[in-house]
């Protein structure tokens, strides 16, 4: 590898991105950066799966549980994040690595973001109130109508990404598909991006035991404990969602503990193809010595 390079490994959750990131850190006597979007909040722990704090003593690890749920982090402040961080790191190291399944935040700190201009609160807040009150098929119907070019392009299943594309269209009349930058931004370092991947049926396997164990170790306290937050925009994510609903008696524990699983599998299924489409990405088994041998060649 060249000098200064950040390694990132990344791949869909549960897969064993942390275990792999912090046994290559330690091969090359480094830092992690956590690209996830929920770990990085310190209201939040077993849902998001955060590091150990054994594993977290290991090794040094920038963005875990260092902002409130009460901030609006974006793939933007990531950016500024982690370039500062790896650059802090880059100071006494030749190698960083990050580590996350959050693919926006990742792409961000290796291509730079696309200039999308600000939307307009009154836009944004009537836009939320109406999916608020007519759900997903409004939404979908809405921007298959207004912007159909990311309705046959875009993440048609993420209502957050959904509606963004929506505010945009309302407020500039042009795509966000269309405001895309076509250049990459240039870093000064060296980037080497490894994918984990499995088998879907044993990765599946494996999201289904970590919802049981997080059920073993109290998620159901956990969210009630972040009841009062529901609203935020750090909790509309899975593992808290389908609580939130059966705390609301909507619907049963059993049910929602499935449809945590479900959620996850469907997720686990968006990040692997957002991976495989991204350029210049290799591909490992979830296992160091494979991931360290890649790297050599």
């Amino acid at each position: 590898m060249q000098p200064k390079t950040c390694i990132i490994i990344c791949g869909p959750t549960a897969i064993g991105k942390t275990a792999v990131a912090i046994d290559v850190a330690t091969h090359f006597n480094t830092a992690i950066i956590s690209a996830d979007s929920r770990q990085c909040y310190r209201e939040l722990n077993i849902g998001v799966a955060r590091p150990s704090p054994e594993e977290l003593h290991k090794v040094k690890h920038y963005f875990i549980a260092s902002h409130s749920i009460h901030q609006n982090i974006t793939a933007a402040h990531f950016e500024r994040y982690a370039l500062e961080k790896v650059n802090d790191i880059f100071k006494q190291k030749q190698v960083a690595v990050m580590v996350g399944g959050t693919g926006l935040y990742i792409k961000a700190f290796c291509q730079g973001l696309d200039a999308v201009p600000a939307i307009p609160e009154k836009i944004r807040a009537t836009l939320q109130q109406e999916y608020e009150e007519k759900g997903l098929a409004w939404l979908t119907a809405a921007l298959q109508e207004k912007d159909p070019f990311y309705a046959s392009e875009g993440e048609m299943k993420n209502p957050q990404r959904m509606l963004r594309a929506l505010e945009v269209m309302v407020h500039t009349g042009v795509s966000i598909k269309q405001l895309q930058k076509g250049n990459r931004e240039k870093r000064d370092f060296n980037i080497v991006q490894v994918c984990l991947q499995l088998p879907r049926e044993i990765l599946y396997q494996k999201i289904n035991r970590r919802v049981d164990a997080m059920m073993e170790q109290g998620l159901v306290n956990e969210v009630k404990s972040l009841y009062a937050y529901r609203h935020l925009n750090a909790l509309q994510t899975v593992g808290y969602s389908e609580l939130f609903d059966f705390l609301d008696g909507k619907i049963s524990l059993l049910h929602a503990v499935q449809l945590i699983k479900q959620h996850t599998r469907n997720y686990a299924k968006r990040q692997d193809t957002w991976f495989k489409k991204q350029p210049g990405m290799l591909f490992s088994n979830p296992d160091v010595k494979s991931v360290i041998d890649m790297l050599k060649t």
